[in-house]
């Protein structure tokens, strides 16, 4: 039996959190589930916790306060390593990720032994729904240097639906991840791609949130673009 686990970073996810994990036990029912939470005063993490109390197979880091969404599935790589799982599944709070896609995601990581599927919104099929003409066009940006300056081949470099092979996670050196934001979701392919890591996409169909509120920001998205060119000078030239 293969182990499994979805994580949910959140923050202020109350509206959303209670039907996503019922959703995600209708999708993957063999799934145990993970919430971080950075200490959110809506009462998200305070539903987590009795949720932990009432179910064996849903567990809570409880942080305190916002420390990053980088670092905050970082904690999650650490938790699935910890206790052996094979397969982890990251995905938004928010329902921007189809929680109906996660049985493909996990067939295609192990019917193609891959070390990362993602779920993608540029390969053939994929699809943004609800997004501004201006927010496309700055995912467009960061994907295609995320491919210049990082030597990456996927697509979808930015987006967060993932299935990691928790084996290929422990390969990671944690000493060497800079990011603490979005620009960690770049920059973990970068790092497991010097790992030896192997790659696959599938298309979802991303549609953007319509309850709560957008953590990410114009002053995230410029740091997320320096700290990008800064990691690719680490890539050996030819």
């Amino acid at each position: 039996m293969q182990k499994y686990l979805v994580a949910v970073a959140t923050y202020n996810e109350m509206e959303n959190l209670p039907e996503l994990v019922q959703k995600i036990g209708e999708s993957l029912p063999d799934a145990d589930v993970l919430v971080v939470d950075d200490g959110s005063p809506d009462g998200t993490g305070d539903w987590a916790a009795e949720r932990e109390k009432e179910d064996s197979r849903f567990f809570l880091i409880e942080r305190g306060a916002k420390k990053g969404l980088g670092t905050a599935v970082f904690e999650a790589f650490r938790f699935a390593v910890d206790r052996g799982y094979d397969y982890l599944i990251n995905m938004d709070a928010d329902f921007s990720h189809p929680p109906e896609t996660l049985p493909r995601l996990v067939e295609t990581a192990e019917a193609e032994r891959a070390d990362v599927v993602i779920g993608s919104r540029y390969v053939r099929g994929g699809k943004i729904v609800g997004w501004p003409f201006r927010r496309k066009v700055m995912s467009r940006g960061i994907n295609f240097l995320a491919r210049v300056a990082l030597g990456l081949s996927t697509k979808d470099n930015s987006g967060s639906f993932r299935c990691y092979r928790v084996e290929a996670l422990r390969r990671l050196d944690p000493a060497r991840i800079r990011s603490r934001g979005y620009s960690f979701f770049e920059e973990i392919l970068f790092r497991l791609k010097q790992a030896g890591a192997t790659f696959r996409e599938i298309p979802i169909t991303f549609t953007d949130r319509v309850r709560g509120s957008s953590k990410i920001n114009k002053k995230e998205a410029v740091g997320a673009l320096l700290l990008l060119t800064r990691i690719g000078l680490e890539r050996p030239r030819r």
